[in-house]
């Protein structure tokens, strides 16, 4: 049976430009996550997934990818859903937070055949990437 996780992604990102909100991924980072790794903290990194801030997106069932610029630089980043630990809205924290085991992470992303990650290149700024809020929303919901 299929996940409702990237289903629910998808309708949390809808939900968000549609009321004129910025989305905001959570991803737990890995060697399947590609991302620039001079913006991880924590083992996190928080991405602005707004239409203004990436080109080319695609959320599918088992990835999420899109290119945008960090320091000015053009980035191709990608995303296993199972990577996602939330999304939610800048402007009011309300969203959807998600468990996220590394296992599944390996696995979903050797299923959809990741590759490796980039290497950090650029400034330390970063147009489609906002640091992790200093809270985690309370009222986000965790599902399995």
């Amino acid at each position: 049976m299929p996940s409702t996780k990237p289903y629910l992604i998808r309708a949390i990102h809808e939900w968000c430009v549609d009321s004129g909100f910025t989305p905001y991924l959570v991803v737990q980072v890995d060697s399947h996550t590609r991302v620039p790794r001079e913006y991880v903290r924590d083992g996190q990194i928080v991405l602005n997934i707004s239409p203004e801030a990436t080109h080319q997106l695609v959320m599918g069932n088992d990835e999420i990818a899109f290119q945008t610029r960090f320091g000015g630089a053009p980035f191709q980043v990608y995303v296993p859903v199972a990577a996602v630990a939330a999304i939610y809205a800048r402007e009011n924290g309300q969203g959807m937070a998600f468990e996220v085991s590394a296992d599944e992470g390996a696995a979903e992303a050797e299923k959809v055949g990741a590759g490796e990650t980039a290497p950090a290149e650029g400034e330390q700024t970063a147009e489609a990437i906002e640091e992790r809020p200093a809270k985690r929303a309370a009222h986000l919901t965790r599902i399995k």
